[in-house]
Parts: C-alpha cells; structure tokens; sequence
C-alpha cells in the first residue's frame, strides 16, 4: 500500500462508503477477441507505470506537507517540554529534536529533489493517459471506418479530435497503427452480423457500468475525505484557540505545543487535500456517474432504432469519458510537486 493510500485510509476510518454488488467481468465480443489480446499487454505494460509514479507522486506530496508539520512538532518541543533548560534532566538530550528537525527537513529535500528530477507527476500523466486511452480502443474500432483514404493514426484524433494533450500521445498513435490491419479484417462486414451487434453493445453497457460505479466510488470517498479532513481541522483549530485562552491565566510551556503544532498539522491536512483536488475531483466523479447512467439509458433506447443511433449513442459515451480524462488531466498538471 502507498503511503498516500495509507494516510487516507486512517483518515477514514469509521466512514463507510457505498458499496455495490459484484458484477460479473464484461464478456467480450467473440469477433474482436485478437484486437483484445494485442492491446492488453500495451494497457497493462502503461497502467503498471501510471500506478508506480502516481503513487510516488501523490504519497510525495502528502509526505512533505505532514513531514512538514513534524518538523515543526521536532522544533517545539525541547521548549514544550522544558529541554531547553540547563537546570533540566534532559537537557543534554535537546539537541536530539533539532537533529531530528534537520533530518527531517532533509527527507521533505529529498522528496522533492527525486520528484523534480524523476518527473513524477509528468510520467503519472502520460502513462495514465496512454493506459486509459488503449483500453477503450476495443470499444472506439467499430465505430470508425477504416477504409478511408489519408487517415490519422492516433484513432481518437479521427473520431473525436480531442485536445492538445491527447494529440500527442505518441504511444496510443502508434498501438493505432500496430492495431489497424487487423481491426480492419476483424471488423469488414461485422454490423451487418446481429451476433456482433449484440455481443458488442452488451459488452459496452457492462463496460460503462464498471466505469460509473467506479466514478460513484471516488466521488463518495473525495466527499468523505473533504468531510473528514474539515472535522480534524475544525477540531484542532478549536483547540488551538483553547490553548491561546489557556496561556493567558496559565503560563505552561506545553501549550506551546498546542499552540503552534496543531495550526501546523492543520494547515498541512488542508494544503495536502487541496493539491489532491479532492473537491473537484469529487464533484466531476459525481457528474460523470451520472452522465453515464445517461449514457446507457440512450445506448439501451437505441437498440430499438437503426444501427446509425446505436453508433451515435455509443460514440456519445466515448467522448464523455475523454471529456472527463482531458478535464482530469488539465486538472492535475497545474499541480506540480514544488507547490508542496
């Protein structure tokens, strides 16, 4: 487990997220099961690496901002304790906070250090766009036509003409190209075979669903997170003005330590959650879920009409899903670790 996912998971605990029933993997239609296999080892080769950097990635930017907090728990409290005082028993041992503090503040160098020079969030970026985009490319061949002269290689620039980012995704361009040959002879003729049609609408409404249930599950954690994170915040900020009141009748050193470390671990709590963009990462989980549900209800409707609203109903959800991608990516880019 990644130390982001811990740190979350223990700011969770109690909250209990909704759950769904199991369902059963999509069933892939029989026709395209090549097209399947050829991409498979690419998305599995591109998710790996976006789960490898987007967790060094996001566990660094947590990790600075609470080491952070730490440092400044390490510099308060030889006072707090009364360290500081020659006449103390401990006196000698003072020293061990502030070696303590460097050495700390020398781990959050070093995660920024390995961060900035490795790229981490730049190759979480382009692996999890790669890996994304390659597996909906099942879904996106039949859809295109690919006996059309002077086509592009990337297939999403041919159907949908997305944004910048995506135009250079050199790795999905050249899977498109790897893949076309064959897409084209496993595809010649396959929407005039009702087994096809079926198979391949049915495989794309599971896939769907997997992908809103998916979204309602981030969607509900980012809330409870946000949720969760203000409580802490609200609770340590009430005791940070307890302590202030308290130091005016009684002149205790410890209530330094509430009086500086719990604003600090407080507003590291809230700078970590806030470049994790868990509210609108949230908000757009809740919104695409429910495009989804949308999105299927058309995709089912359309069944009853010609071949041309099935494609436009199942083209339609395509591009929800690279709207959402593209917003994501614009979303975090802006985000880089120094901000941390």
């Amino acid at each position: 487990m990644a130390l982001h996912q811990l740190i979350q998971r223990l700011l969770l605990i109690g909250v209990r997220l909704e759950a769904f029933p199991p369902q059963a993997a999509p069933a892939k239609p029989e026709r395209l099961a090549p097209l399947f296999a050829a991409v498979e080892s690419a998305h599995r080769r591109f998710d790996q690496r976006a789960l490898h950097y987007g967790n060094r990635y996001r566990s660094g930017f947590w990790g600075i901002y609470l080491l952070s907090a730490i440092a400044v728990l390490c510099a308060v409290l030889p006072l707090a304790l009364g360290w500081d005082s020659p006449q103390h028993v401990f006196h000698p041992y003072a020293r061990v906070w502030a070696i303590s503090e460097v050495g700390i503040i020398g781990i959050v160098l070093l995660i920024y250090w390995l961060g900035h020079r490795s790229d981490w969030q730049g190759e979480w970026l382009r692996a999890r766009t790669t890996a994304e985009l390659s597996s909906y490319l099942p879904m996106l061949a039949p859809l295109l036509d690919f006996n059309a002269p002077g086509l592009e290689p990337n297939w999403y620039v041919r159907a949908f003409d997305p944004g910048q980012h995506l135009r250079t995704a050199d790795d999905v361009s050249v899977l498109c190209a790897q893949l076309e040959p064959e897409a084209r002879t496993l595809l010649a003729g396959a929407w005039s075979d009702p087994e096809f049609v079926r198979s391949y609408v049915q495989w794309t409404i599971d896939t769907l669903e997997q992908q809103r249930r998916y979204h309602v599950r981030v969607a509900a954690k980012q809330h409870a997170l946000l949720h969760r994170v203000h409580a802490i915040n609200g609770a340590l900020f009430g005791l940070t003005a307890l302590g202030a009141l308290m130091h005016l009748v009684i002149h205790e050193l410890w209530l330094s330590l509430v009086t500086t470390f719990f604003p600090a671990l407080g507003a590291s709590l809230h700078g970590a959650l806030a470049q994790s963009e868990a509210y609108r990462v949230g908000t757009t989980s809740e919104r695409l879920a429910r495009d989804l549900a949308d999105a299927i209800a058309r995709i089912q409707h359309s069944l009853g009409d010609s071949l041309v609203a099935v494609k436009g109903a199942i083209e339609g959800a395509l591009a929800l899903i690279l709207e959402e991608h593209q917003d994501w990516n614009l979303l975090v880019r802006p985000h880089h670790l120094p901000l941390a």
